[in-house]
């Protein structure tokens, strides 16, 4: 049984919600000291996972934080043979969708992002078309390099210490935006560190206990301490925020055309006929790629 979720998380409603998926906010909560989250359960948990290559991730730590997220290799390891071999070098266990192997975890996702609706102030006429959440499970030193996420993230440190560097929304620029979108990508944007602005960087030395909240587009790398790090993050996407990417698909062709377009939320009739449109656009022009790919 999942306590109360206000036994489970402290954050101001106030800040939250003038914060909320603009501004990187800081929490505080008592997931760590949940049963699951525990070392011997976490190990239990992994085994579930062996024959569902889809719901996991093993990799190598980047070697750089401005490294190219798909440079990192992945490794040929399954979830509880990784952790049991955390010790002997820098590398990343990634656990999909704990709901759908334990109960327990299903419960604390539900309880969880009621109470985010509540701070948001409700969703406003919003559907959820994505809610999911994962565990990292990574070793001493290990880097998550540079990148960003289509999606709206509260992130919690478990175990062990990471420093997670994350940089306002506004720090990708609209052309990458435009040109992630109009792939019709709903994971991992990628863009390079160097040129970013650093006055958009939020640092936070996370600790078990301490969390925050990652706006949609958010770019962010990494680095855990000097131990083992477990982190666990549920995220979610509204039909709102999938037709923000559409829009910014949509600017993609018309910057193509040599127009200067609007960018999202200027012009809400604007955006609808945008999205509307792209909404055919974007997945014919995935098959495509993929039907070209195959023939190659």
């Amino acid at each position: 049984m999942i306590p109360s979720v206000d036994a489970l998380l402290t954050v101001d409603p106030a800040v939250y919600k003038t914060a909320f998926n603009n501004t990187p906010v800081s929490f505080k909560h008592y997931l760590h000291q949940l049963p699951m989250f525990q070392p011997d359960a976490l190990a239990e948990l992994a085994k579930k996972y062996g024959e569902r290559p889809a719901d996991y991730y093993v990799s190598n730590s980047a070697p750089t934080p401005g490294t190219r997220f798909f440079d990192v290799k992945a490794k040929t390891l399954k979830p509880h043979e990784a952790l049991a071999q955390l010790a002997t070098g820098p590398m990343r266990v990634l656990l999909k969708r704990p709901e759908n192997y334990h109960a327990g975890f299903r419960e604390l996702l539900h309880k969880l992002f009621e109470k985010v609706v509540e701070l948001r102030g409700g969703l406003n006429g919003e559907k959820i078309v994505r809610l999911e959440s994962a565990i990292f499970v990574s070793a001493a030193s290990s880097t998550t390099p540079f990148h960003f996420d289509p999606e709206i993230n509260h992130f919690f440190q478990i175990e062990g210490g990471k420093h997670y560097h994350v940089y306002r929304p506004s720090a990708v620029r609209e052309v990458e935006l435009e040109d992630f979108y109009v792939e019709g990508k709903i994971e991992i944007g990628q863009v390079d560190l160097a040129t970013r602005d650093k006055s958009l960087e939020h640092i936070f030395d996370l600790v078990p206990g301490s969390g925050f909240h990652q706006p949609q587009d958010a770019p962010h790398w990494v680095q855990t301490g000097a131990e083992r790090s477990v982190s666990y993050a549920f995220v979610y996407e509204t039909d709102a925020s999938r037709a923000r990417g559409r829009i910014f698909a949509a600017n993609h062709y018309l910057r193509k055309l040599g127009v200067n377009p609007q960018q999202p939320g200027t012009n809400p009739g604007t955006d609808k006929a945008k999205s509307s449109v792209m909404k055919v656009v974007v997945p014919v022009r995935r098959r495509i790629v993929r039907n070209l790919d195959r023939g190659r």
